[in-house]
């Protein structure tokens, strides 16, 4: 019936556990599992889920170029750009987190840490992912077709090496987060004047 196995072996499904373990440690650790703090991102008053989600994007693309430079990884299977899909998943996704309050990871960080409302979240994901699932060969045929790139990257686009993308960006990163801890304080000095 299916070409694919659907599990994988034990001890790759005991590694993705210590790994999604850990990433939920790290996400309650790092606050981005409470409410408020992803209101707040939206809201412009506390980017402490940018500051997280800056800080992965860096760590995870270096860390990749890293492991492939030292053969600890054989090939970077990258999926296929589709313009449309991805910006249309993009404005889905983020009204749904505007609307919760919590992404889906860290809705389940949320639930995790007894949080009742993330379990609005999950269900709802799940039952998006049924709808998607039935919807796919329309998506498909009608959506992913507009905008199609293929297995493209912005290194194999211009020829470039990818560490000069990560340099670039562990530069933005870090310049942005220069900034925003500038605008912080700064928000914070005006707020406690104005009392």
């Amino acid at each position: 019936m299916f070409d694919t196995p659907i599990f994988d072996t034990p001890m790759q499904l005991f590694m993705g556990a210590i790994a999604g373990f850990i990433f939920g440690f790290l996400l309650q650790k790092g606050g981005v599992t409470r409410f408020n703090v992803i209101v707040n991102q939206f809201l412009l008053r506390d980017f402490t889920v940018a500051k997280v989600m800056g800080t992965a994007i860096v760590v995870g693309g270096v860390g990749i170029y890293a492991m492939l430079q030292l053969g600890w990884i054989d090939a970077l299977h990258v999926k296929a750009a589709h313009l449309l899909g991805n910006a249309a998943g993009g404005v889905i996704f983020g009204f749904g987190m505007a609307l919760l309050g919590y992404c889906p990871g860290t809705a389940i960080g949320a639930a995790a840490d007894g949080a009742k409302d993330a379990w609005f979240g999950i269900l709802g994901g799940l039952f998006g992912a049924a709808i998607y699932a039935e919807a796919s060969p329309w998506i498909n045929a009608n959506i992913m077709t507009i905008g199609a790139l293929g297995k493209e990257t912005i290194s194999t686009e211009t020829g470039l090496s990818p560490w000069w993308f990560m340099v670039g960006l562990a530069i933005l990163a870090a310049g942005g987060f220069w900034a925003l801890e500038r605008w912080e304080h700064g928000r914070a000095a005006r707020q406690s004047l104005a009392i």
